[in-house]
């Protein structure tokens, strides 16, 4: 009886070990990337997030906490640039240890750096001077490992064109909320999809993070490699 009772027990072991085994197989089988060292995303975007997620780069959140104005005659690359350093070193001198990546996303028009809208009405004004007209939107993104020696800053520009649009057509997409927290008040990976008429560049920067260039500067540091799994035997 207890030799029936240990192979019983036996088996549901080797069985639920079977299973983590199948688990952990099809993990890194979703993969594309695998990591080289802790990594911390300095950034409560769910959009930066998302990506980092679905390329399999494994990471944890320390969203940054500065502030977020330009100064006199700043120029909106300089301004991004500088944002994206400022929010990586925020975090990476709380965690010398890790590799930190920090980001920022504007819309400029006509020199005028578009943040995201702070009412409904500053929404509706953004987008209303941005229909039927072309916009750039600028991402600066940031690499710092202070034990690394690693001070990475650099930039992406898209140009996106809008289609006219009528003034109750953004009071509309407005009500939705989705411009609430979006520089430039709309989001092109959702329902402000509708507004646009043209992309001139990397469509993953006007989201909130060019992924070529982005990718391009971990594997320039060796933090991210491909994800390979041996075939089955």
């Amino acid at each position: 009886m207890a030799h029936c009772g240990w192979s019983f027990w036996s088996s549901l072991l080797v069985m639920s070990c079977a299973e983590c085994q199948k688990e952990i197989t099809r993990d890194v089988m979703n993969r594309i990337f695998c990591v080289q060292g802790p990594l911390i995303l300095a950034s409560a975007s769910p959009r930066r997030h998302q990506f980092l997620v679905d390329l399999g780069i494994e990471h944890t959140i320390e969203a940054a906490e500065i502030d977020e104005i330009p100064k006199n005659k700043e120029l909106p690359t300089d301004f991004v640039r500088r944002m994206a350093r400022e929010k990586a070193w925020a975090v990476a001198r709380r965690f010398p240890e890790h590799w930190v990546v920090a980001a920022d996303t504007i819309v400029v028009l006509d020199q005028d750096i578009l943040g995201k809208p702070a009412s409904s009405r500053e929404a509706l004004d953004m987008l209303m001077r941005l229909s039927g007209r072309e916009h750039r939107v600028m991402t600066g993104f940031s690499l710092v490992a202070q034990r690394r020696d690693c001070a990475e800053v650099r930039s992406v520009v898209t140009r996106v064109v809008f289609q006219p649009f009528s003034r109750e057509q953004a009071q509309a997409y407005v009500a939705t909320g989705e411009p609430m927290d979006k520089a430039g008040g709309y989001g092109i990976q959702g329902q402000g999809a509708f507004l646009v008429q043209e992309v001139h560049g990397s469509y993953s920067n006007v989201v909130g993070l060019p992924l070529v260039e982005f990718l391009a500067l971990l594997e320039e540091y060796g933090l991210v490699v491909p994800c390979i799994s041996s075939p089955a035997a």
